[in-house]
């Protein structure tokens, strides 16, 4: 799971660790938005919590020894048939359609130039259909 100080929103940055790799991830507005909001929920609601992750539930705000909220857990709160899996692709393809930019893609993500170029092909085939193959 992701620690709070891993989001600085004055920057508009998300770090995500992934094993020994370190992404760094560039906020869009919205995301930022959200960021910025959900913080400032957090701390009105658990001004105390000594929780030092991002995402928090009832109980892991106010104690920090218990795990941190899980992918279980937020499966749990998704609707029928839709995964977090899923809901990030759905992101990534709406953000290839707004911009067809894979470097945007590359930086929002976090994914690779290849990944990048897959999602813009989808979204918006008349970009790359010139490019060599």
């Amino acid at each position: 799971m992701i620690p709070t100080n891993d989001l600085n929103l004055a920057r508009g940055t998300l770090e995500v660790r992934r094993g020994l790799l370190r992404h760094t991830l560039y906020l869009e507005e919205f995301t930022h938005r959200l960021a910025s909001e959900w913080l400032a929920y957090r701390h009105h609601r658990w001004p105390a919590s000594a929780n030092p992750y991002l995402l928090v539930s009832l109980r892991t705000a106010l104690d920090p020894d218990h795990p941190v909220v899980s992918r279980t857990l937020l499966r749990r709160t998704l609707p029928k048939n839709v995964t977090l899996v899923g809901l990030r692709q759905d992101r990534m393809l709406n953000e290839a359609f707004a911009t067809g930019d894979p470097l945007k893609q590359m930086r929002f993500f976090g994914i690779t130039a290849q990944t990048a170029m897959c999602h813009v092909g989808a979204a918006c085939p008349g970009r790359t259909a010139k490019l060599p193959r």
